[in-house]
């Protein structure tokens, strides 16, 4: 059961190592387009397909039909990566339980953006976490935890691919040991944390944008490497949406007015914070494409002022 890249890779590693996949569960077409008059099917289904797996796609997990549908395959094990919570009547039914794979190592980061959230927090390690589902979110006795770097120039796309590859392999290694009867599943509430937990909700647009007169220099460049490049930081700038991809904290000293722009309209952009400057290294204006701020500068000829 999963939905967006991040699921594809441990179904394709469990399709290649010849375990019985017998069905997929995936949220149903997306409408995308202009006017949102195309469906797009999500990258589990589409890697479904073209393998000859059948694919369920409720709108509503309780259904009757979804679920006579479910029993029909008589699944031993549930595996859950990067999809909706479930309601007991789904994940009680395989005779092995299901378990979940979470990018995080639980009990920090429960919820729907994880990555993000500790790239945001400035932490340097994360994880990957594989846990059996209860009725509530992320809260499940732990299987297996492997713990994973985040490396000072990280971005959400690099720890995300990582995670992924790391993932599939403990979702491998969680499958065979369940089978086996092997497993020692431990109370989230057994296991040593530094620190308060930290939550991980979804994030939105209000979330991505920068707060300059909140923030120190080195805190913006946490934000924008943990939104980068999707869904990315913004700011406004003449009452226009400006994306930041990358920067980098400056040395230059700071002593003016958090959000003031300043620029030599040729080589760098940088804009002050609570504490400090950051320098803009690549950045999207709405409407236009992606760019180094090279090119930006060279097309935008923007004045120096103030960013929101």
């Amino acid at each position: 059961m999963g939905t967006p890249d991040f699921a594809v890779e441990p179904l394709r590693r469990l399709v290649e190592g010849g375990y019985n996949v017998v069905a997929v569960v995936t949220m149903p077409d997306k409408p995308v387009g202009r006017h949102h008059d195309v469906l797009q099917a999500s990258p589990v289904k589409q890697f479904a397909v073209a393998h000859n797996i059948p694919v369920l796609q409720p709108e509503r997990l309780k259904d009757e039909d979804f679920l006579q549908e479910l029993r029909s395959y008589e699944p031993d094990l549930g595996v859950v990566v990067a999809f909706r919570m479930l309601p007991e009547v789904v994940w009680a039914m395989p005779r092995l339980g299901t378990f979940n794979l979470h990018a995080a190592l639980l009990p920090q980061y429960r919820g729907a953006a994880p990555i993000n959230w500790a790239i945001i927090n400035g932490d340097h390690e994360t994880g990957i976490t594989t846990f059996f589902l209860d009725h509530d979110i992320d809260t499940g006795q732990v299987i297996y935890r492997q713990s994973v770097p985040i490396h000072e120039d990280d971005d959400v796309e690099a720890v995300h691919d990582r995670l992924m590859l790391l993932g599939a392999d403990l979702v491998l290694k969680t499958v065979d040991d369940v089978e086996r009867g092997v497993v020692t599943p431990i109370p989230q509430s057994q296991l040593t944390v530094d620190g308060p937990l930290r939550p991980a909700p979804k994030i939105f647009k209000e979330t991505c944008q920068i707060r300059w007169a909140e923030l120190t220099a080195r805190e913006v460049y946490n934000f924008v490497r943990g939104l980068s490049p999707y869904p990315a930081a913004w700011t406004t700038l003449g009452g226009t949406m400006l994306k930041i991809y990358q920067c980098q904290v400056s040395d230059a000293k700071c002593e003016v007015m958090p959000g003031t722009l300043q620029t030599d309209g040729k080589t760098y952009l940088r804009i002050a914070c609570r504490e400090g400057w950051i320098d803009v290294l690549s950045l999207q204006l709405a409407g236009k494409r992606r760019m180094g701020v090279e090119d930006f500068l060279r097309g935008a000829h923007i004045s120096e002022e103030c960013v929101k």
